[in-house]
């Protein structure tokens, strides 16, 4: 029996050695590899030439070494101290982004959900209209802003820089909440309204909690526009060192010698008020993006 099943064993047909193939050189992988490589080096050069501007000493301001050389940290100290206000400035624009933002969630997501849910006449004309609004040149609306607010006397003043950010703001929030409302399946809301929830109950207790990460990426983006913004700051703080943002305080620092401008504590400045808004985004990239992606495909 042994014999008899050595030979059968040994008369089955044995597989052959698979047989690796080389991998082909992908030219597409390559081109888009590299395509990405410089995409980021496109992007992340500036931040990183002033970085390495905000580390040097005074002196070697315009050294073109392309690496920190001359380190120094005292352009970071620099910028807390003396005229600049750089410290208050910080706390403005923290304060205008933070009510501006909250003014516009408030508002944004009623009128993008009544805009997603609802069914009216001129829908969507109206929501052309909020988008054509965002459309104007700050540059045109910039003259009369000034006047209007001279005129009842709200230069250098919170409300004058949080009204015409909340204009810009709001409809950036509608159009991105209400594409993500409209994707929601609308069965959710039924369901609670069968189960005895009034339509205030459903949108605050099913709809909302559901649109988490389009409010998120709402909120994030309208405080990032708000936190950027030079043109309104620049004119209407009527340089009150008490409301004005810290992009135009940015502008308008003096160094030691009014005459000479304080390239690497600006420099410094920049980075501070960078850095913490790379640190949000990069905490909270994959909120954003499936809030930005929200209602791209509907099926």
């Amino acid at each position: 029996m042994t014999a008899v099943a050595t030979e059968a064993h040994s008369a089955r047909p044995q597989r052959a050695a698979p047989i690796r193939r080389r991998r082909r050189f992908d030219a597409r992988a390559l081109g888009r590899g590299l395509g990405i490589v410089l995409i980021v080096v496109w992007c992340l050069a500036p931040f990183y030439w002033m970085v390495v501007a905000s580390l040097r000493q005074v002196d070697f301001t315009f050294d073109s070494t392309p690496y920190p050389k001359h380190v120094t940290f005292d352009n970071f100290r620099a910028i807390f101290r003396g005229n600049n206000h750089f410290g208050r400035a910080l706390l403005n624009s923290l304060f205008i982004g933070a009510v501006v933002t909250a003014l516009a969630m408030i508002i944004g997501v009623f009128c993008a959900y009544a805009i997603a849910r609802l069914h009216f006449r001129g829908k969507f004309a109206v929501l052309g209209l909020i988008l054509a609004a965002s459309m104007f040149p700050g540059v045109a609306l910039v003259t009369p802003l000034f006047q209007f607010f001279s005129n009842i006397g709200w230069l250098g003043t919170y409300q004058a820089l949080i009204i015409p950010n909340l204009s810009f703001a709001l409809p950036l929030c509608v159009y991105v909440l209400s594409s993500f409302f409209s994707q929601m399946p609308w069965e959710l809301e039924q369901a609670a309204k069968v189960d005895g929830a009034t339509p205030a109950q459903a949108f605050r207790m099913v709809i909302l909690p559901i649109a988490a990460p389009g409010l998120f990426t709402a909120a994030i983006l309208v405080f990032l526009s708000v936190w950027n913004e030079f043109l309104l700051a620049s004119q209407l703080s009527n340089n009150n060192p008490d409301v004005t943002p810290v992009t135009y305080a940015i502008a308008s620092f003096t160094g030691s010698d009014p005459k000479v401008v304080p390239f690497t504590s600006i420099m410094a400045a920049g980075v501070v008020v960078t850095i913490p808004l790379v640190i949000v985004v990069l905490l909270f990239q994959r909120r954003i993006v499936s809030g930005l992606t929200a209602g791209g495909v509907k099926g």
